[in-house]
């Protein structure tokens, strides 16, 4: 089942990317920025109190704060990882030595895939303990954590499955990743000024209380929007009331992401060979 999966020639890429002191090294400076983020936030909130004490309320900001630069983290770091996957074997012109080994085409897209989020999924996981400063002080559950961690994986394999398939999709890495960059900009900034647009559209000179599920469907597929409605029940009331769609945004959001997971994986499977059959098995 492993060599389906996984060919030796990527297996060997993914222990090779571990054992680099490059990798270390990014995965130390970024612990680092993260680290002082959290300290000089703590600085901050006790530095005016006369009794030097940090509350839960500040901690529970401080989580926030967090989630959020991780979040960004992933967006700006994912479509660089991925968008140049298979292009680049194109390039280099290695791309038609791939194919004519034994590995299927749905093989050769999951192995590059997960290949290239492993190192991203090392850098969110090795961050955890720096959430131990945060169950210090109080104020944030484990079932939020979980929740919050759930979100950033399945926002990684979502824009990683956009890279696969701009990089199997278009020959050039530098346009692939343009576009790959356009869609993760979208997603965080685009259907937040859309959203706002609409409940905004919708309220303006109305006399009572008025109801549009369009900005919900829009929504969902912002994970920032998804994480703040998490962390903020009433900002998710709010939406619930203007929309009328009493489902959690971060459900929608699941299934939305999941559907264009799956959809383009197998679009990007049937773009690595388009003039072959697909080998069977």
């Amino acid at each position: 089942m492993k060599a389906q999966i996984i060919n030796p020639m990527l297996n060997k890429e993914f222990k090779l990317r571990f054992r680099s002191f490059k990798s270390y090294l990014g995965i130390l400076f970024y612990l680092g920025v993260l680290g002082l983020i959290a300290l000089f936030y703590i600085y901050m909130e006790t530095r005016y109190q006369s009794m030097g004490m940090f509350r839960p309320e500040n901690s529970k900001n401080m989580f926030m704060i967090l989630a959020f630069v991780q979040l960004a983290l992933i967006f700006f770091m994912t479509p660089g990882l991925t968008a140049g996957i298979i292009s680049s074997e194109r390039e280099k012109q290695t791309l038609n030595i791939l194919l004519t080994t034994q590995q299927s085409s749905a093989s050769i897209i999951i192995s590059k895939l997960v290949s290239s989020l492993s190192f991203l999924l090392l850098i969110v996981i090795s961050s955890l303990p720096l959430y131990s400063i945060v169950f210090l002080f109080g104020g944030i559950s484990p079932k939020l954590l979980l929740l919050t961690f759930g979100l950033y994986l399945l926002t990684m394999v979502t824009l990683g499955s956009i890279g696969v398939f701009f990089s199997t999709l278009i020959r050039k890495t530098i346009v692939a990743m343009v576009c790959t960059y356009g869609v993760a900009f979208f997603l965080a900034a685009g259907t937040a000024i859309i959203t706002v647009f609409m409940i905004n559209f919708t309220q303006y000179g109305a006399t009572g209380p008025q109801q549009n599920p369009l900005p919900y469907f829009v929504a969902m597929f912002n994970p920032f929007g998804v994480l703040l409605a998490l962390f903020e029940p009433y900002a998710a009331m709010e939406l619930t009331s203007i929309t009328g769609i009493n489902t959690h945004l971060g459900i929608g959001m699941i299934i939305s992401f999941s559907i264009i997971t799956v959809l383009l994986i197998l679009l990007s499977i049937k773009k690595l060979r388009p003039n072959m059959k697909p080998r069977k098995g």
